[in-house]
């Protein structure tokens, strides 16, 4: 399932929003959904077949979250940019918001991104998706019902050469009511290599799961899928199988649907 490179058109809505019961118990998230660059920046100067590449998005996730928001009837909010834009799962003060070079490649279009345009992108992508799930989620606690974070991204299976085992991994700070059973879920499943904190580290000061859920006292957690498990329409179908009953079994926790605040390795 390839995302279209560019945006076609004058207009570019920099949020995609799925409808769901916000009494549902969950929310999804996926910072990196397309590889989609508004017209205005052309292709950044890219060659096409990077944006194909993890650098552009996160391959896979965005069905991943589509099929889970429909099975559990939840929200999804979702950005509809390249991460060669902007990156959503940054901080706005973060020095790898706007990348110049991206895993070996050079990205000429933000070569000259002074404060002013940093801004603008700020102002016109990265600010609209954050206001989404802030404006979600303050629904769904008008309604009553404290809601889990689950954020879908995925992973590359090699990494400068190496492989990574691991077919799934749960990204975490220091809130541990989310992850634990989702970590004991997926272990379950037979054959499942699963990583804690791997291949990255869950804390990350102001990221997505830091500014929403973590400040908020929201359980949470983010997974990362490795690519090739989803990158086509049945390896999607598959992970959602997985997932769903292991999402269902967490939001029905009634220690995961309060607000509970634990200090983050990040301060």
């Amino acid at each position: 399932m390839t995302e279209t490179a560019l945006a076609a058109g004058e207009a570019f809505e920099p949020t995609e929003y799925i409808y769901g019961d916000l009494k549902s118990g969950i929310l999804l998230l996926c910072d990196h959904a397309r590889n989609t660059v508004p017209a205005p920046y052309g292709d950044l100067g890219v060659p096409p077949e990077q944006f194909e590449r993890h650098i552009g998005y996160d391959i896979g996730a965005r069905a991943v979250t589509l099929e889970l928001a429909r099975r559990l009837n939840a929200p999804a909010c979702l950005s509809t940019f390249s991460r060669l834009l902007i990156d959503p799962n940054r901080g706005e003060d973060d020095p790898t918001l706007v990348m110049r070079l991206s895993d070996g490649a050079v990205v000429p279009g933000n070569a000259r991104v002074d404060a002013q345009e940093r801004m603008h992108r700020i102002r016109q992508f990265h600010q609209p998706y954050h206001n989404l799930i802030d404006g979600t989620l303050d629904q769904m606690l008008a309604a009553g019902a404290p809601p889990v974070i689950f954020s879908i991204h995925s992973f590359t299976p090699v990494w400068r050469g190496v492989p990574r085992p691991w077919h799934v991994t749960v990204l975490w700070d220091s809130d541990p009511r989310a992850v634990t059973p989702l970590l004991a879920g997926l272990r379950r499943q037979e054959g499942l290599i699963v990583g804690d904190n791997e291949p990255y580290e869950g804390a990350l000061k102001n990221d997505t799961m830091y500014k929403h859920a973590t400040s908020r006292g929201l359980a949470h957690a983010l997974l990362e899928l490795r690519q090739d498990l989803i990158a086509d329409e049945a390896g999607a179908l598959d992970w959602a199988d997985r997932l769903e009953p292991v999402m269902r079994e967490i939001a029905a926790r009634p220690e995961c649907r309060q607000i509970r605040h634990f200090k983050s390795r990040c301060d």
